[in-house]
């Protein structure tokens, strides 16, 4: 048996919001070189400050610098960083209570080992070279006789918004089928299976059944044409798009099959796609091809007669 294909994805985006008034209050507090509290109802200083009193539940309004010293309440070591986390390097992570707060914040501290951390150790704030009005203005907290007062601020307008990079790494692993299905499309052919009790055809192939619960076990080759069962016709711009709008995703009924395809239609003004519009394969210069569903370019318009209704129906 072949062995199944696999393939690391990383899904990333730049997650943006508002910060509102309290939060917006801490991250101007950083951006300009200093940590900011928020006093509650019971006379207890929070960092960051909650943004509703947790008891009364109005919203905070008297504000406290504390810091930039304090203490260490807990604290772990963390030996093999992973991408992503403040160090390369071995570090702590530590829950540290600053001078004047009442509640702790979480923080990396930068340590030569272990056994230069200690719970009761008094740090202090390491400020960022360049600070933008993010909890990493803070680079870290060091032991206290090790740090430094920050330098001046950039700007003076209250932060308002925040900008986090978002990323996930996995590796897909393929079934069976799928590869079988990828390695199909490395050849120029569209691979499907069956099913041996209702026939029901499907693309790509599900190695069983979803009606029926058994395995689908016998492999068929599909033609090129189909039927367009519905699109949507792409209008908004986003981040790593690689066609202009406006441009046309439908989903596809190749004949033979019994479930539809999804993927681009071409060649054609998006205003005149349409239901029971008969469309091919495109592929890409063959020297492009891989074992991926991108060796079809896209689909193109037929000069056949559209497809009735009643054909398709009960694929939608």
């Amino acid at each position: 048996m072949s062995r199944t294909l696999s393939q690391p994805i990383s899904v990333a985006f730049d997650y943006t919001r508002s910060t509102g008034p309290v939060l917006g209050r801490f991250l101007t507090g950083l951006r300009d070189g200093v940590v900011i509290g928020g006093r509650t109802s019971r006379n207890e200083v929070l960092v960051p400050p909650a943004e509703f009193d947790p008891v009364t539940h109005e919203p905070t309004t008297d504000f406290v610098e504390v810091g930039p010293g304090g203490t260490v309440l807990s604290w772990t070591w963390v030996s093999e960083p992973v991408a992503g986390q403040p160090f390369d390097r071995p570090f702590a992570w530590a829950l540290v209570q600053f001078d004047g707060a009442d509640g702790p914040l979480l923080h990396a501290l930068d340590a030569a080992s272990a056994e230069d951390v200690s719970t009761g150790m008094r740090v202090s704030v390491r400020w960022a070279d360049e600070r933008v009005g993010a909890i990493t203005d803070i680079a870290c907290l060091v032991p206290e006789d090790a740090a430094a007062p920050a330098t001046p601020a950039g700007s003076s307008e209250p932060v308002t918004g925040v900008v986090t990079p978002v990323r996930l790494d996995y590796v897909y692993a393929a079934s069976p089928e799928e590869s079988a299905f990828f390695r199909g499309l490395a050849d120029g052919r569209i691979l499907a299976q069956r099913c041996p009790q209702c026939t029901k055809v499907y693309v790509p192939p599900r190695g069983a059944c979803p009606t029926c619960g058994v395995p689908t076990a016998e492999e068929i080759e599909l033609g090129q044409r189909g039927t367009v069962t519905t699109f949507c016709i792409v209008n908004v711009p986003f981040m790593g798009q690689k066609i202009k709008p406006p441009y046309v995703s439908a989903y596809i009924l190749l004949d033979g099959a019994d479930i539809a395809l999804q993927h681009l239609i071409l060649d054609i003004p998006a205003a005149e796609i349409r239901m029971g519009m008969r469309v091919e394969a495109v592929w890409k210069p063959r020297e492009e091809w891989g074992t991926s569903i991108e060796n079809i370019s896209h689909f193109t318009p037929v000069d056949e007669p559209d497809a009735e209704y009643e054909t398709y129906q009960q694929h939608l």
